[in-house]
């Protein structure tokens, strides 16, 4: 169950910390600096090298989750661990969308050079990975105050 939770949480980490760098530190400098077309470049050239590790990070934190899950016995276990599923199948869910439907519009857009759709599908990506990095915040607040709690 250890190595379960260490790549539970080094998952954890990569995914909610990704997003945390890319909205509150790499958007704000990229918006200031850049002009649309190289802003758009850049973000679409992000996103192609973090998505496929937020993919690896969700099986992972699904798999191990699910895993620990059932040795704590499935729907007995703690209200908070409950939770934290629920919250993270929201979060993947949501990315599930970012990546087949605005991320797909962002691509086609930069490939084009229509800096305006390209525009538009980076604000909706912006958006949700806004919220997908407030639960992120929020499930982990869960897990370490249910924990806090439940002692």
């Amino acid at each position: 169950m250890i190595l379960s939770l260490f790549l539970h949480l080094l998952s954890v980490v990569v995914w909610v910390g990704g997003m945390f760098f890319a909205y509150m530190a790499l958007r704000p400098v990229a918006a200031s600096v850049l002009e649309p077309p190289q802003r758009l470049t850049l973000w679409a050239g992000v996103f192609g090298k973090f998505f496929p590790w937020v993919w690896v990070a969700v099986a992972l934190i699904l798999a191990t989750g699910l895993h620990m899950l059932m040795k704590l016995g499935g729907a007995a276990a703690p209200h908070y661990m409950l939770t934290m599923l629920a919250l993270g199948v929201a979060m993947m869910a949501i990315f599930a969308h970012v990546f087949f439907a605005p991320y797909g519009r962002l691509r086609r857009a930069v490939a084009a050079q229509d800096w305006k759709a390209g525009g538009a599908a980076l604000g909706q990506i912006r958006r949700l990975i806004g919220i997908n990095l407030s639960l992120g915040l929020l499930t982990i607040a869960v897990v370490f105050l249910g924990r806090a709690l439940a002692v």
